[in-house]
């Protein structure tokens, strides 16, 4: 096998489950040295320990900024450099109308989903800078482009993280760092529980429940899976993705482009079933 991230040193937020843990383990698998970021320091340090010497993990609340701060000083300290930052730590945001939202809860939701990457912008940029070379690469998502795959506030933000991108891969450019943002929709991981307020563990166990349902539901007939958002971020650091900036990298089964041939159908056939139910009126 080819190791696509060969001598390359990686950070990875939200990287103790789902898709951080699993991109964390492809890029070891490909040769990277990773520093694993996230707040359970139980999964953190189990994940570390079975990825032996090529990854470490720091325990970080991204909405933290000495949080932050440190978790891109370890991998400088640790390994000598910082080849990618991936910024996939994130939360469901509040759901609910939109009077019904706190101003605290939509505050705190941007904390984490824009803030979060903000800040790990913030001080990687420097790192890659001084080694005039760098793939960031931010977690988006289809809400943050169409209406209906989320929550308000959760959408609002993911809309706010592609526009970041767009202005600091620009800002960047001229160093030789190159930033992008990756976009899942149906991904089957605790996510979607957590945003309708089950406990972590009945998240977790509902995984199961969400690929038998997106198995149907989906263009492709088929879940996606943790492992299929892991493969698109090897790609952007890797040297196949070194002329990729600035862009939006959706992974989503197709489900963002439109309707399927028989959801069509059947809008088309209710259209006609209204219509000619109004002429017979």
């Amino acid at each position: 096998m080819t190791k696509r991230m060969e001598g390359k040193v990686a950070v990875v937020t939200g990287g103790t489950s789902g898709i951080g843990a699993r991109t964390a383990e492809v890029f070891v698998e490909h040769g990277a040295k990773v520093v694993i970021a996230g707040r359970s320091v139980d999964k953190g340090e189990a994940l570390a320990e079975k990825l032996g010497d090529s990854a470490v993990f720091v325990r970080t609340d991204v909405t933290e900024e000495a949080d932050v701060k440190a978790m891109i000083d370890t991998a400088v300290d640790r390994f000598g450099r910082l080849d990618c930052l991936f910024n996939n730590a994130g939360s469901g945001g509040p759901g609910g109308r939109i009077e019904d939202v706190t101003l605290a809860d939509f505050e705190a939701g941007f904390s984490v989903l824009v803030g979060g990457v903000f800040l790990g912008i913030k001080y990687a940029a420097p790192v890659m800078k001084k080694q005039r070379s760098g793939c960031i690469i931010n977690d988006s998502s289809i809400a943050g482009s169409r209406v209906g795959f989320g929550g308000t506030t959760y959408s609002a933000a993911k809309a706010a993280v592609n526009q970041l991108t767009k202005c600091v891969a620009m800002e960047l450019a001229s160093f030789g760092i190159r930033v992008n943002s990756i976009s899942p929709g149906a991904i089957a991981t605790p996510i979607f529980a957590n945003a309708f307020g089950m406990s972590p563990s009945d998240a977790d166990a509902s995984v199961d429940a969400l690929i038998k349902h997106f198995d149907q539901a989906l263009p492709l007939k088929r879940s996606g899976l943790p492992d299929d958002i892991a493969n698109g971020a090897l790609y952007l650091p890797s040297d196949e993705g070194s002329f990729v900036t600035g862009h939006d990298l959706v992974i989503d089964s197709g489900i963002s482009i439109g309707r399927t041939r028989q959801e069509q159908a059947e809008l088309f056939q209710g259209i006609a079933q209204a219509i000619r139910g109004g002429a017979d009126g």
